[in-house]
């Protein structure tokens, strides 16, 4: 069995972060939440991974490398433009033969894996094998209906009436039987070849494809909503560690992460929250949820509930909350008076004032 991970998309809900950086590694707990769908395909006893990458291949290249820090032996499958979700499965038809492969949507963040997934698959006769999740807005998502026996009997795309709460989470398993009906298939209104289409074609034409429950955490990250919430979801499962420095004036409290080469000076950071290798907090306060990636200077600053990237910089600012901020940002106080907003924002910048 092989995996294809898909990391090709625009990442336009995460703009302006995604107009320099691809989506997938904006990080969670400082880990790109890429790593987390690798790890799971790992875990599941998955070896060969074909990574789809469009626009933002070169840092994921980098990043990823071979596979071999994740056990798996990575090849990178170019996706000139993202076309959905079945189109990937055209551009990787070679790559993946005639194997049966998992397909993970590289910015899906499933907290208890894909095992019970896959084992389902393996134990039964299936064409496919897709995980669902029960949603409060289902028209929101691709849905499917399912019989008792756990066989799929309908699907749908963002449907505006649902016949069920049942949405397609962002992993599922293949046989090579999805290659006709991806070929088979046409673009939606949208203009995407959609995964779901795929399957309704595969169940329509009698194959079968089951169903696995999943009653864990899941989130699509592709929205910085989406993003802080699995923030905090990892942060919560984390364990204090101390590698920096922490001088005496200085307090952690609760789950604080304090990486090697850290410096928290005259500081309060209160947990759970992250600082990343080489960063300086001084002078601050840290609040809970706040991971804060390496190479970053807070000083004399508040930030709680938030995700702050590489290089950035907090100088004399009262209170920053539920906020995203990319790498090598500055973000500094107002001194002159009266007070006024002095702004420099790209495009789809969203700001709180």
């Amino acid at each position: 069995m092989k995996a294809l991970v898909l990391a090709g998309g625009l990442g336009t809900r995460l703009r302006p972060l995604t107009h320099t950086f691809a989506k997938q590694l904006v990080p969670v707990a400082n880990r790109p939440v890429l790593f987390y769908g690798l790890e799971a395909i790992a875990s599941a006893g998955v070896r060969e991974v074909g990574l789809v990458v469009g626009a933002g291949a070169r840092e994921i290249r980098a990043a990823v490398g071979d596979g071999s820090a994740f056990g798996l032996r990575v090849a990178y499958l170019p996706q000139e433009t993202p076309l959905g979700l079945a189109h990937a499965v055209l551009i990787a038809r070679e790559w993946l033969g005639d194997d049966d492969f998992v397909m993970y949507l590289g910015d899906n963040f499933i907290q208890d894996g894909i095992d019970q997934m896959v084992d389902d698959f393996r134990a039964g006769e299936a064409d496919a094998q897709v995980l669902l999740a029960r949603v409060p807005d289902p028209t929101a998502f691709g849905v499917a209906e399912v019989g008792a026996d756990g066989r799929v009997t309908a699907l749908e795309e963002k449907p505006e009436r649902p016949r069920s709460d049942l949405a397609l989470v962002g992993a599922y398993v293949f046989t090579p039987a999805v290659h006709d009906a991806v070929r088979a298939i046409r673009p939606s209104a949208r203009g995407e070849l959609e995964i779901t289409d795929a399957l309704g074609l595969l169940v329509g034409t009698g194959r079968v494809v089951r169903a696995t429950r999943l009653t864990g955490y899941w989130k699509d990250t592709g929205s910085a909503v989406g993003m802080l919430e699995v923030n905090r979801t990892v942060l919560d499962t984390s364990r204090a560690r101390t590698e920096g420095e922490v001088d005496d004036s200085s307090e952690l409290v609760g789950q604080v992460v304090v990486e090697r080469g850290a410096r928290v000076l005259n500081s309060r950071i209160v947990g759970p929250a992250v600082i990343g290798a080489r960063s300086v907090i001084s002078d601050s306060h840290i609040g809970p949820y706040a991971s804060i990636a390496e190479g970053c200077q807070v000083r004399h600053s508040e930030i709680e509930d938030s995700i702050v990237l590489t290089g950035a910089r907090l100088e004399g600012v009262r209170r920053v909350e539920s906020s995203l901020i990319g790498r090598e940002v500055m973000v500094t106080s107002a001194r002159r008076r009266p007070v006024a907003h002095q702004l420099i924002l790209g495009d789809h910048s969203q700001v709180h004032v």
